[in-house]
């Protein structure tokens, strides 16, 4: 008898679907290196062998319809497969899904239906086709009021994507706020976004540079103060000076057009995760082979 441990262990083996384990087991004998091979002779499971290989690159994309939006990163190992038309499409398809969904977790959406299969079938099916590992990472869904504005922004085809909402400004504005986003990096919308601990750790290093000056106390502690002010203009995205008008910040900007800027998620892709160590020769032999 075929056990539900030996399903879930052969499903992380090969990353197929549980059905496709059930029924590879079942046709060896209960045999899991038999079944990872049944599974990639039928073309379920060729990305077996990819579950340990490193995927950072990839694309980023924004889908918006009415007062939902959806931003998504998928990975893949190469460059050159976010431009492959196979993976596009991927992409797409489950963005889509997702923004006619009601989901907001990757779990979830992994379950979500499409016309392959559920989006965690149509993954490992790409896998299979495109020949390299490809992983769906994470995924944010935001919905607006009808006196907001989305702003979205794609740079060098989806290596970057930002997706802002705008209380009281237009479309335009909002653009402008995720194109700041993209090319300023901002770690937080805005100061009360910033972690105790990290400013903790901040105001600690401000202040033994000051002490190493050989500052007073006193006066130690207005430098930190003012450091602080200046790390604020650097890691949020309110305090930044505008880059269209650096003689105003970016919340002075969008008040000046009648607005606030109510939430920012910028997708940068692969940024937190290994890369691959692979000269361009060694890639490029990669997919001639």
């Amino acid at each position: 008898m075929i056990t539900a441990k030996e399903v879930s262990e052969l499903r992380n083996l090969t990353g197929a679907g549980m059905m496709d384990c059930k029924k590879a087991l079942s046709e060896t004998n209960g045999d899991m290196n038999a079944a990872v091979d049944w599974l990639r002779e039928k073309g379920i499971a060729k990305s077996a062998k990819k579950a340990s290989r490193i995927a950072a690159e990839g694309l980023a994309n924004i889908y918006i319809e009415g007062n939902k939006a959806v931003i998504v990163e998928v990975n893949s190992e190469t460059d050159f497969v976010s431009k492959n038309e196979e993976f596009t499409g991927m992409i797409d398809t489950i963005g889509n899904t997702i923004l006619k969904s009601n989901v907001s977790t990757l779990e979830d959406a992994l379950n979500l239906s499409c016309e392959d299969g559920t989006i965690n079938d149509l993954i490992i099916a790409k896998t299979a086709k495109i020949g390299e590992k490809l992983s769906f990472r994470r995924l944010e869904v935001i919905e607006k009021n009808d006196n907001e504005s989305f702003g979205s922004y794609l740079h060098m085809g989806g290596k970057i994507a930002v997706l802002t909402v705008v209380e009281g400004a237009n479309e335009e504005v909002a653009r402008d706020v995720a194109m700041q986003a993209a090319a300023m990096k901002p770690q937080y919308l805005c100061e009360n976004e910033v972690p105790s601990e990290v400013i903790e750790r901040e105001s600690e290093v401000f202040k033994t540079q000051a002490m190493e000056e050989g500052k007073p106390a006193e006066i130690a502690e207005k430098m930190v103060q003012g450091r602080i002010k200046k790390f604020f203009k650097e890691i949020c995205l309110l305090d930044q000076a505008f880059i269209k008008d650096g003689d105003i910040d970016v919340k002075t900007y969008v008040k000046n057009n009648g607005g606030e800027v109510k939430a920012m998620v910028r997708y940068e892709v692969g940024e937190g995760m290994q890369k691959r160590e692979e000269n361009f020769a060694e890639e490029v032999m990669s997919q001639i082979k």
